[in-house]
C-alpha cells in the first residue's frame, strides 16, 4: 500500500531534510550545557511518533480525500515538532519568520487532522451501512462463503426461521437469483475469472439492496435473498430491478468483456426454508429449460 503513496513519502521526508538545512545553515549551534534533554526529548518523541502515524495511516489506506487530510495533518504536525526539536540545538535571530511559521505547522496540522477525521468519520457511516448488508442482524456469526464473503445457505435458512418465528404475519419474501450460463464463462475464461464474476455480482446486488436484506450465496452460481417486509410483488419487482442492473455491468476478462445475465424466482417466504428454496430452484430449472428450448428452436 505504501507503493501507492511514494510521493507523500518523498515530499515529508524532503521537508524533514529542509528543516535540518535551515537550521544548520542559518542557525547557530547551542553550546552542549544549553541543550533541554526534557524538551529535546518530548518534542523529538513527538515528531517520532508523528512520523510513524504518517506511516500507519498511508499503508493502511487507499489515496483520497480522507488520507490526504489525515496524513497531511500527522506530517505537519511530525515537521512543526522537528523544528521544535531543532530549535533545543540551533539558535534562530528573532528576524527569522521562518522558524515560526514550521513551529506554526503544529495547529495548522491540527486542523487538518480534526478536517480528516470529520470526513473519515462520514466514509465510516457508509461502509459501516454497506456492511449491515452483509451481516444484517449478527456481527459475530461465521456462516461466510470464502469467495463472496456472503453469508452462506445455512446461514440463509436460519434467518428465513427467524423472521418466521419473530415476526409471524408480517409480509416476507425470498428471491432466488442464478447466473446465465455461468458454466461457459468458467470454461471460456477460467475458474479465477469465474470468482471474480461471483464477486462482481455480489457487489452489485449488495450495492441495491436495503439494509434490513440478507444477501447470500445459495450454491454455486445462485444468489438468495431475504426481503424483510416485503410482499411477493414487491420482490418480483426488486428482482426485476436487480437483474437489469447486473446485465448492465462491463465486467471484463483478459480474453475480452464477459457478458452477465439473471434468472431469478420469487416468492413470499410462507413457508419452511427447504419447501421455499427447493420450490424456488425449480422455478429457475424450468426457467433455464425453456430458454434452452427456445435457443434450439
Amino acid at each position: 500500500m505504501l507503493q501507492l503513496h511514494r510521493l507523500t513519502l518523498i515530499v515529508s521526508g524532503l521537508a524533514l531534510l529542509g528543516c535540518l538545512f535551515l537550521y544548520a545553515t542559518l542557525g547557530t549551534p547551542k553550546p552542549f550545557p544549553m541543550w533541554k534533554w526534557t524538551d529535546i526529548i518530548s518534542e523529538g518523541g513527538t515528531a517520532v511518533m508523528a512520523g510513524s502515524w504518517v506511516l500507519f495511516t498511508l499503508s493502511s489506506r487507499p489515496g483520497g480525500l480522507v488520507t490526504r487530510l489525515l496524513a497531511g495533518g500527522i506530517a505537519m504536525i511530525m515537521i512543526g515538532s522537528f523544528a521544535d526539536c531543532l530549535d533545543e540545538f540551533f539558535v534562530i535571530g528573532k528576524a527569522a519568520r521562518w522558524g515560526h511559521w514550521l513551529e506554526a505547522l503544529v495547529p495548522l496540522g491540527m486542523l487538518c487532522l480534526t478536517c480528516g477525521m470529520y470526513y473519515w468519520r462520514h466514509e465510516q457511516f457508509r461502509l459501516n451501512e454497506h456492511l449491515q448488508k452483509r451481516e444484517r442482524l449478527f456481527r459475530d456469526h461465521r456462516a461466510f462463503d470464502r469467495i463472496t464473503q456472503l453469508a452462506n445457505a445455512d446461514y440463509l435458512r436460519r434467518q428465513i426461521r427467524h423472521e418466521q418465528s419473530h415476526r409471524p404475519g408480517q409480509p416476507c419474501a425470498l428471491v432466488l437469483l442464478d447466473i446465465d450460463g455461468f458454466h461457459a464463462i468458467n470454461r471460456q475464461f477460467g475458474q479465477r475469472e469465474g470468482d471474480r464474476v461471483l464477486q462482481a455480482v455480489g457487489h452489485m446486488l449488495l450495492l441495491n439492496l436495503r439494509n434490513d436484506d440478507l444477501l447470500c450465496r445459495y450454491a454455486g452460481d445462485r444468489f438468495a435473498l431475504l426481503l424483510p417486509g416485503a410482499s411477493a410483488a414487491e420482490a418480483e419487482a426488486m428482482a426485476r430491478h436487480l437483474s437489469s442492473m447486473v446485465g448492465q455491468m462491463r465486467h471484463h476478462a483478459k480474453d475480452g468483456r464477459v457478458a452477465i445475465s439473471l434468472r431469478h424466482a420469487s416468492a413470499a417466504a410462507d413457508a419452511a426454508p427447504e419447501v421455499l428454496l427447493a420450490q424456488l430452484s425449480r422455478d429457475l430449472g424450468l426457467q433455464a429449460e425453456a430458454k434452452a428450448a427456445g435457443m434450439a428452436a
